[in-house]
């Protein structure tokens, strides 16, 4: 369905077009691939950089001041999953990628238990924060965070970790390296060695559990 992830361009580009079917979503990420609109009618890119960045789940950098914020939240997992997408594509966040067409396609992948959403509250029982993603055998794809309150975001990659850590799961993909999620611990590693990773990943079973 896709091409080798070999022939993307030097910005990691590999094509453009096709549909957002679960079915589509899944193969492309089983084959390192993620989709991303580009251009001012947001044609659907489909991507694979190189380097890629990941977070290694033994590798979470966690301050003194995040473990505090830690104390001040609530996490749940999957239970507010448009929420979490709504406030991701928030069009007054800077540089917003997430269309509408974005919106329902993962809203279908959801329901069809592919992805993922981490709900940070505050003690008020308001949406603080969160980040959504595709889980598929030993990986997890983390697509977007946002937050609405200090270090919500980041509480919610911390506990994501954790279970991540407790599933059994191998890869922690981020897609592009930012001065944010480096803070966090991402590293950059080769595509060759990110598929290598990634056909050991999905060799495994589904390692998401509620």
């Amino acid at each position: 369905m896709f091409p080798p992830v070999d022939e993307a361009d030097e910005g990691g580009l590999l094509g453009l077009g096709a549909d957002l079917e679960p079915g589509t979503l899944v193969a492309a990420y089983r084959s390192g691939i993620f989709p991303m609109p580009i251009g001012p009618d947001d044609t659907i890119g489909w991507w694979s950089p190189d380097p890629r960045a990941i977070i290694p789940l033994d590798g979470l950098y966690v301050s003194r001041s995040l473990r505090r914020s830690l104390r001040k939240y609530d996490v749940t997992f999957d239970t507010d999953f448009d929420g979490v997408l709504a406030g991701c594509a928030d069009p007054a966040r800077p540089l917003g990628w997430i269309t509408e067409e974005m919106q329902a396609a993962y809203r279908r992948l959801f329901e069809h238990g592919w992805a993922h959403s981490v709900e940070v509250w505050d003690r008020s029982g308001e949406l603080a924060g969160g980040l959504y993603g595709v889980g598929i055998g030993g990986l997890f794809a983390g697509e977007s965070m946002f937050h609405r309150a200090t270090d919500a975001s980041k509480v919610a990659m911390v506990r994501l970790v954790d279970k991540l850590r407790d599933d059994g799961a191998t890869i922690f993909d981020v897609q592009w390296q930012t001065s944010h999620l480096e803070s966090l611990g991402a590293i950059e590693i080769a595509r060759s060695e990110y598929m290598a990773r990634l056909a050991d990943a999905m060799a495994a079973p589904d390692r998401w559990s509620s």
